[in-house]
């Protein structure tokens, strides 16, 4: 039977993924406390609907840095799509196409920036870390730029990446038969397989900038014209300077839970980015969405739109581009009904009466 819901489509991806990329998949960092954040307080926060509004029609539509979108549901950035499927980001991108939604591209995927942009017809915006050598970050940001992205999304709660057991305990790293596609052909550049270690941070402690600053933002935007979204923001203080050195966006982030425990919860962290951002920048979040009402919870205290992760990998690893397009539907489908039974007919109306934070 065809999955209704993201936990089936999760169940049904915990089958057919082998074990060890299930856990690369799912797990967050040490006692994944942080991981499992993101969802508690999703469920924490209560709605307060409205009745007796004309809800015949709901309007989904929204606009992300100027780009007319029929949903507020995009896809974010995750590594490794090969682990679930043999196309890997191109069959993810062929899916969002089908959605109408828009795709973040990972610096780590197993297909190159220009073949995911010759598979995709969505939007794209491509995500970037920033290595120790600059010249490797300029380069992925000219190829992102001839390939026709429309932003840039800089990570930059990567400083150095999170304690992941689980990947410790399988001694994690691409099988032989993947690579990292914005890569090929540098041996130094692909995180192998090691036994008690993650070879993911072993690849990304030595080549990745820890010493990175706000200066890196600054120096971005000397060398782009695209747009920069910077991704990992969780408090005030952070997102007023984010929009000082240019930032058109902020994603409220925690990484999905993978780099600092007993971080909070994204969710959590938003009202304060919103408010401290003041305008200044779109604010978009990640972490913990598998509901339409999680979506709609978002939304309605300040974020533009949301970004999934582990649901469209497990949408991927069930059925490729059709689970991928039907993971959005049901998500889509569920917030348009959430919509209508708190009253509120656009994305644009939602507001954050319409949610109960806890005391």
């Amino acid at each position: 039977m065809e999955p209704i819901n993201i936990a089936e489509y999760e169940e049904l991806a915990a089958e057919r993924l082998a074990p060890v990329a299930w856990d690369y998949y799912r797990s967050g960092s040490d006692d994944e406390r942080t991981l499992h954040a993101n969802r508690d307080a999703f469920e924490r926060i209560k709605l307060r609907p409205r009745v007796l509004v004309d809800v015949s029609r709901i309007a989904l539509g929204t606009t992300v840095l100027g780009i007319d979108l029929p949903t507020p549901l995009l896809i974010a950035p995750t590594a490794y799509h090969g682990l679930a499927h043999p196309e890997g980001e191109c069959e993810t991108a062929r899916g969002a196409s089908a959605a109408g939604s828009l795709m973040v591209a990972s610096t780590m995927s197993n297909r190159s920036l220009e073949e995911v942009a010759d598979a995709a017809t969505c939007p794209l915006w491509f995500q970037l870390y920033v290595y120790r050598d600059r010249q490797v970050t300029e380069d992925l940001v000219r190829r992102a730029e001839t390939a026709g992205y429309r932003a840039l999304v800089l990570t930059v709660d990567t400083a150095r990446l999170g304690r992941r057991e689980r990947d410790i305990r399988n001694g994690f790293g691409l099988p032989p038969h993947l690579h990292m596609g914005n890569f090929e052909g540098a041996a130094r550049e692909q995180p192998g397989q090691e036994p008690g270690l993650s070879g993911l941070a072993v690849y990304a402690n030595a080549l990745l900038d820890s010493s990175l600053t706000w200066e890196a933002l600054d120096w971005l935007r000397s060398i782009t014209a695209l747009p920069i979204v910077v991704k990992g923001i969780l408090t005030a203080e952070d997102a007023r300077l984010a929009v000082e050195h240019g930032a058109r966006g902020i994603i409220v982030s925690n990484h999905g839970g993978r780099q600092l425990e007993s971080g909070m919860a994204t969710i959590e962290a938003l009202p304060e980015v919103v408010a401290a951002a003041h305008g200044g920048a779109e604010i978009y979040l990640d972490g913990g969405i598998r509901r339409g009402t999680d979506a709609l919870k978002a939304l309605s205290l300040g974020a533009r739109a949301v970004l999934l992760g582990r649901p469209i990998l497990w949408g991927l690893a069930v059925a490729g581009q059709q689970g991928v397009a039907h993971v959005l539907a049901l998500l889509n489908a569920e917030l348009e009904m959430a919509m209508a039974l708190v009253g509120s007919p656009s994305v644009a109306a939602l507001g954050p009466e319409l949610v109960r934070l806890p005391v």
